[in-house]
């Protein structure tokens, strides 16, 4: 019976994408992420995904706040949140740095489902040049996308399963959330690593 479900749920989601029948609205399109920016559906960037891993404390114990941490230093992180505090309010900051570490443990479980498996993170990618590289894999026509990174990270398809898992646990207002500050706190770590030229997505 748990294998039948999975199945289904995977053939549910598969069919969400072909048809872009179920993500239309505030869903999306079938070219477009359910909260903005264009579609990747090319190979995912599993070494960057492994460094960011690695960063947060390792596929057990990840937390998306040492994350942060090992890539920008706590001084660096502190004010961000504070800042983002005052932007949007101190309880959506909240679920939403909890929103990326339970994503990030989720997406993994998806991913091993899926038979992919993580390679090991290089040595060289950590600390700013992971943030440079995460801002730079989130891009696309000059512009920082939450969704176009999560693509990126592991694939669409396993993108997809995640924000419907966080959906169906919590909210799409969380999975929205969490898109949106993400949008806000990786254009200003563009700003603080010198990328002057990265724009702010429309949703922040």
């Amino acid at each position: 019976m748990k294998m039948k479900t999975k199945t289904t749920f995977a053939a549910l989601v598969a069919g969400l994408l072909l048809s872009g029948t179920a993500v239309a609205g505030s869903y999306g399109t079938t070219t477009t992420n359910w909260f903005g920016g264009p579609i990747y559906n090319g190979a995912p960037a599993l070494t960057v995904t492994a460094a960011l891993v690695k960063a947060g404390g390792g596929a057990e114990h990840f937390t998306f706040p040492a994350a942060l941490v090992a890539m920008l230093g706590e001084k660096t992180v502190n004010a961000e949140v504070a800042k983002l505090q005052k932007q949007y309010g101190k309880k959506a900051v909240t679920e939403f740095i909890n929103g990326m570490t339970w994503d990030v443990h989720d997406g993994l479980k998806r991913a091993t489902e899926a038979g992919v498996k993580l390679p090991a993170a290089p040595a060289d990618l950590k600390g700013a040049k992971l943030a440079a590289t995460l801002v730079s894999a989130g891009t696309v026509d000059g512009t920082f996308w939450s969704g176009q990174l999560f693509d990126k990270a592991l694939s669409h398809f396993i993108h997809v399963q995640v924000m419907a898992d966080v959906d169906a646990k919590f909210s799409h207002a969380n999975d929205m959330n969490t898109h949106k500050i993400l949008n806000q706190a990786m254009y200003d770590v563009a700003q603080v690593l010198g990328h002057k030229d990265v724009k702010l997505a429309s949703l922040h």
